[in-house]
């Protein structure tokens, strides 16, 4: 046991917590660098503009020093993506493939995307979050990146990341049972798990560890939801803390890539509002950071939204991270984005929101919930019909 406690120790063993911008490119693209034997990205969105083709060159680079390269992009989300920058990255040795064309024969699942975001570098290093490969998520002078956030890891949890990327990119239904998780000794133990929502696959443990930790919530729950509309599980556990006078804070964004979807989302404001539910309104760029903390000990990050299409139609992962000054960390910069928001209230609802938007947000509200009903039907019916 000794012996096993200090291997663990071994000062190779960090995690960091990553924000959308430089600072996550850069770590990137430092990976890509130092990659010596094999390299997965899978990403829902790669957009082959400056930042993306900078990712390109990279990975170019890599492959010339002989690095196995593997890059599974959804067919959906990166159907931009240029077919002669897909030829030329083969033609360096890249292995390139995109994940359930629409129109596959074999795979007809509207609502199964591949939307995790992950990068393992052989085995030992992995970047897990919710940041897309796209100049929105970077850096520029005149605008501020959409807001989100990845965890960086180097321990024992990558080696099972990368067989996962390995699965999915050679289409092998081979699902791990058992958990992926390791600690990681800095100021204090912190205990790190690898979460992943599948349901095709039986796997919902992102959901899951959500529903539990918001049950179990007894000092404050702190929830940063792009594309925030909640299933049942999570909406009742919300409405129980609530009821148990847990103070409970959503940060939103105020600007939105899917006008509609926000629409839907401004229904909810009020009954949210009726549960003491703090809403604040990021306004400076799109938010597009899924994650929460809870209690000031758990921390979850990565690509799943709170809403159904996460739980039952694509293909998500999460960071678990178990430790108070991890959540610490993660709150301070929290504090610093609420300050900059605009606080939701029933008076400035009602002054901005008159009958028309009101009547408009409830089409919005129940056209959504029809859709995704739809855009999950057919994986979820694929899933019981194969028990």
């Amino acid at each position: 046991m000794l012996l096993q406690e200090i291997k663990t120790r071994s000062p190779q063993k960090t995690i960091e917590l990553v924000y959308s911008g430089n600072d996550y490119f850069l770590r990137l693209e430092e990976l890509i660098n130092e990659s010596k034997k094999e390299l997965h990205i899978q990403t829902y969105i790669f957009d082959t503009d400056s930042t993306g083709l900078r990712i390109v060159e990279a990975l170019k680079k890599a492959a010339n020093r002989d690095v196995k390269i593997y890059l599974l992009l959804d067919g959906f989300g990166s159907n931009s993506f240029s077919s002669n920058i897909v030829k030329e990255l083969r033609y360096y040795g890249v292995n390139v493939r995109f994940f359930s064309p629409l129109f596959s024969l074999n795979s007809f699942y509207i609502g199964r995307r591949l939307h995790q975001k992950v990068v393992v570098s052989d085995g030992k290093k992995v970047l897990i979050g919710g940041i897309n490969i796209a100049d929105k998520y970077h850096t520029s002078s005149f605008e501020t990146p959409w807001l989100d956030y990845a965890i960086e890891i180097e321990s024992k949890v990558a080696r099972p990341v990368q067989q996962i990327c390995r699965n999915f990119y050679f289409k092998k239904r081979k699902v791990r049972k058992s958990k992926i998780e390791a600690t990681i000794f800095d100021k204090e133990p912190i205990a790190v798990r690898i979460l992943q929502n599948d349901w095709l696959n039986r796997k919902n443990e992102v959901q899951k560890e959500y529903v539990k930790a918001i049950s179990n919530a007894q000092k404050e729950i702190v929830i940063v939801g792009s594309y925030f509309f909640p299933g049942r599980k999570i909406a009742w556990a919300l409405k129980k803390a609530s009821k148990r006078n847990v103070p409970i804070t959503l940060i939103v964004s105020g600007i939105s890539d899917l006008p509609f979807l926000r629409s839907a989302s401004l229904y909810l404001y009020s009954l949210l509002l009726k549960y003491n539910i703090e809403i604040y309104e990021w306004n400076k760029s799109v938010l597009h950071g899924k994650a929460a903390v809870i209690d000031r000990k758990w921390t979850t990050i990565g690509s799943f939204n709170m809403n159904n299409l996460s739980s039952f139609g694509s293909i998500e992962m999460n960071v678990e991270v178990k430790s108070e000054s991890f959540s610490e960390k993660f709150l301070l910069d929290l504090d610093k984005i609420i300050v900059q928001c605009t606080k939701i209230t029933p008076e400035t609802l009602k002054k901005r929101d008159g009958f028309f938007t009101r009547y408009s947000n409830l089409l919005s509200y129940f056209f959504i919930r029809i859709v995704v009903i739809i855009m999950t039907f057919f994986t979820k019916n694929r899933f019981l019909k194969s028990f």
